[in-house]
């Protein structure tokens, strides 16, 4: 049954909430179970539906984070429905964006009804801006920016060329590694180098951020996802100074026309790494994949190093998302 925009907000204003069968029926449809690695390949078929480009609709977004924010996923008419908790309510039970066949009026109903089965304040978290807007609407719900959290995406060519008087910086820095170790090494992960790839990532130190926890966690997801990489379908590189060692390391996904890029991580004592193994890796996911026009390098969670570095490669959009509490 489909309860239209008008009622929702209704049931929501005061209005004691209807208990029609046909209700309580879709309720019962929503059935969540803990998400595990043996769930991807199901999960995947849906993240064909590109909701507006913005990572958590991944299978990086969604995997590397289930235990942080305690992930479980229903199947439903051909929709994904995902429940967790909120980005900035940690505690707060929330839904993502339902994602599949049912029209996003249909799939709200059938979580609100599921939250009012289960006596929870129905809440969605990290929901694209413009879809934010629109279950506001049905619900009656506030909408909550979600500060920190906005995608940087970027065109791809740029990254790959790094071509034109903005990126003259870029270059220069990618030309020092280049001057530094004339004898270095792209390579993309492999089984041959997978154990330099994870010795790599046991030099990496959680800096001092705003939040380190989610840092250590992530440091962590790193490790799980390079010793599951046939699992995940990533694509990885390392780069190699003019010694031989792993000085940077990143892995990506693709969806459509967007690279997602979740992990990139590298030695800061070296002169470029980072610059250098961005701009290798764009050309070289451009080559292999020629549907590719953008890349999204995710959030900056109000680091102000992270934001600045994002920033100074000039996106070409910021992927807002929101809550909205009802």
């Amino acid at each position: 049954m489909r309860i239209s925009g008008n009622q929702l907000t209704q049931k929501y204003a005061g209005v004691r909430h209807s208990t029609r069968q046909s209700e309580s029926e879709h309720a019962l449809e929503l059935d969540f179970k803990p998400i595990g690695e043996e769930d991807m390949k199901l999960i995947r078929e849906f993240t064909r539906f590109n909701v507006g480009r913005t990572c958590d609709y991944t299978i990086g977004g969604i995997f590397m984070w289930i235990d942080y924010f305690d992930y479980e996923y229903c199947i439903s008419d051909d929709t994904l429905f995902i429940k967790g908790i909120s980005e900035s309510h940690l505690g707060m039970v929330a839904f993502s964006l339902p994602i599949g066949k049912l029209t996003l009026d249909e799939s709200v109903t059938r979580i609100i009804n599921y939250c009012h089965a289960h006596s929870l304040r129905p809440a969605f978290s990290a929901i694209p801006s413009d879809k934010a807007g629109k279950i506001a609407e049905l619900t009656g719900g506030k909408v909550e920016a979600l500060d920190g959290w906005s995608d940087y995406l970027y065109d791809a060519n740029a990254l790959a060329t790094l071509q034109g008087k903005a990126y003259s910086k870029k270059r220069n820095h990618v030309n020092r590694f280049l001057s530094d170790n004339p004898d270095y090494k792209f390579e993309m992960i492999t089984e041959v180098n997978m154990s330099d790839a994870l010795a790599f990532l046991e030099t990496v130190v959680v800096e001092d951020k705003q939040d380190k926890e989610m840092a250590g966690y992530e440091l962590e997801q790193c490790k799980n996802v390079l010793l599951n990489i046939d699992t995940y379908l990533f694509d990885g590189a390392i780069l190699r100074r003019q010694n031989g060692e792993v000085c940077a390391l990143t892995l990506g996904e693709v969806i459509g026309d967007t690279l997602y890029v979740h992990i990139e991580k590298m030695d800061h004592e070296v002169a470029g790494a980072g610059e250098a193994i961005n701009k290798m890796f764009a050309a070289e996911m451009k080559m292999r994949y020629a549907e590719i026009s953008y890349i999204n390098r995710e959030e900056d969670m109000n680091d102000s190093g992270l934001r600045f570095a994002k920033e100074s490669y000039h996106p070409v959009a910021l992927l807002d998302k929101c809550n909205v509490i009802i």
